[in-house]
């Protein structure tokens, strides 16, 4: 029980830095760069999956912590911050261990499952509600 409230008082915070740095990082970066991607959303994917990166590297290097500790950061900060990161981590795990064809594999269908999902959702719901 501990590691789901931990899980949920973290992705709280990552939910709220999420929030917060979209909205600042798309106003800085299109004042910046103009006209482009959804910079707030770049930012916050490359910033997360930075940081998982980082604390997965420090957290089986460097520190022994608590499970429960563990799950706030990286299930729940992080998770909450962008659950980009965590597909990320998938992606290199499987690089690092060779599995090339089966990293890009996930890759693209991750990719094209997801996008394809949401037009999906989309499609299902103006069909729904129209």
């Amino acid at each position: 029980m501990m590691t789901v409230l931990a899980v949920a008082a973290g992705g709280a915070i990552g939910a709220v830095g999420r929030y917060a740095l979209t909205g600042w990082a798309e106003r800085l970066l299109s004042a910046w760069l103009g006209g482009g991607p959804p910079y707030g959303t770049l930012a916050v994917n490359v910033i997360g999956s930075f940081l998982l990166g980082v604390l997965v590297e420090t957290l089986a290097l460097s520190l022994s912590v608590a499970p429960e500790f563990r799950a706030l950061l990286v299930i729940g900060v992080l998770g909450g911050f962008t659950t980009f990161s965590a597909f990320s981590l998938d992606t290199v795990l499987l690089i690092e261990r060779g599995e090339l064809g089966r990293a890009a594999f996930y890759v693209l269908l991750s990719v094209a499952l997801s996008v394809g999902s949401l037009f999906a959702g989309l499609r299902l719901m103006r069909l729904v509600l129209s």
